[in-house]
């Protein structure tokens, strides 16, 4: 779809048709237009949102906008551009949002498992077997000559089935429909506080048509995420310490590493809090040292130790 003002061209006391609704609406050019067919007819997943915006005026989607803003504000809600801590952006929601069904979600879904499964395979036999070198379908130089690979990891084994643990994916439709990876981020993939934060968001400044749009729900992600962390450490403790280690306020995503720490219930620290003592992780507390089980790293590995 094109910008907001583009779409909420008519006021809500209009009793004319979806179509004369978003007659100003300009379709876009070689691109797929999420919102609507090629002869201007709202898709059908589309059609209780569209109609929802409806019964608002411009001025009440402005309105909600800036409101939207505010909170974002007043959560602290920024990325930051320029790594300095003290001019951050704010964050930016656009409130209408991409709706996509839940069958077609299913089938991407799939074949990102399917992917993320590859990159699994991958990751371990370059620090393990090698096999893809030892039958030349990779030539050697290719990864050890490589910045990102890391001599002193070689052989060092998550423990659990998988050493892949998170995986991020940028993707864009193109202009026939079909969705298109455009790229991978395995080392501290980012994205889905924020995507928490929108949704918490959202929720607040439109509410009934966020509970009535049946969103499929980002909580069973994270639950999964903290079990999966849990679960790394279930072979020495059963209530396991995990801390999320950040770069600190200079990090471009900082606020989503707070915001996700806390969502979580884990603590938040920097290099300097942490420390080596008997072969075992320690963090730094008012009441001592506390030894740390797992830590998930938003640390890219160049500045890890």
């Amino acid at each position: 779809m094109q910008s907001q003002s583009s779409i909420l061209s008519t006021p809500a006391d209009d009793s004319s048709s979806a179509q004369a609704l978003f007659s100003d609406y300009e379709m876009p050019m070689d691109a797929f237009d999420e919102a609507f067919t090629e002869d201007r007819q709202p898709r059908p997943h589309w059609e209780h949102l569209l109609n929802s915006i409806r019964g608002l005026s411009n001025v009440g989607m402005v309105d909600r906008q800036a409101r939207a803003q505010r909170i974002l504000r007043e959560d602290g809600a920024t990325y930051n551009l320029t790594s300095d801590p003290l001019t951050p952006s704010v964050w930016s929601l656009d409130l209408i949002p991409n709706v996509i069904q839940s069958d077609e979600w299913q089938h991407i879904e799939e074949g990102l498992a399917q992917r993320s499964s590859l990159f699994d395979l991958i990751l371990k036999d370059f620090y393990g077997p090698r096999e893809l070198i030892k039958n030349g379908i990779l030539p050697a130089e290719i990864l050890f000559s490589h910045p990102g690979f890391l001599r002193q990891c070689d052989n060092i084994i998550t423990p659990g089935p998988h050493q892949l643990l998170l995986h991020g994916v940028d993707m864009v439709r193109n202009s026939s429909g079909q969705f298109q990876i455009i790229g991978d981020r395995t080392q501290a993939p980012s994205g889905a506080g924020y995507a928490l934060e929108n949704r918490t968001v959202v929720s607040r400044v439109i509410p009934s048509i966020f509970r009535d749009s049946q969103v499929h729900r980002l909580s069973a992600f994270f639950h999964s995420l903290k079990g999966m962390l849990a679960k790394l450490a279930s072979d020495w403790t059963d209530s396991p310490r995990i801390v999320m280690l950040t770069p600190g306020a200079f990090s471009n995503t900082y606020f989503e590493q707070a915001y996700m720490a806390n969502y979580l219930g884990l603590p938040l620290v920097q290099g300097s809090d942490l420390t080596v003592r008997n072969g075992a992780v320690w963090m730094k507390s008012l009441s001592g040292l506390e030894r740390v089980d797992v830590i998930l790293r938003r640390v890219d590995d160049a500045y890890c130790d």
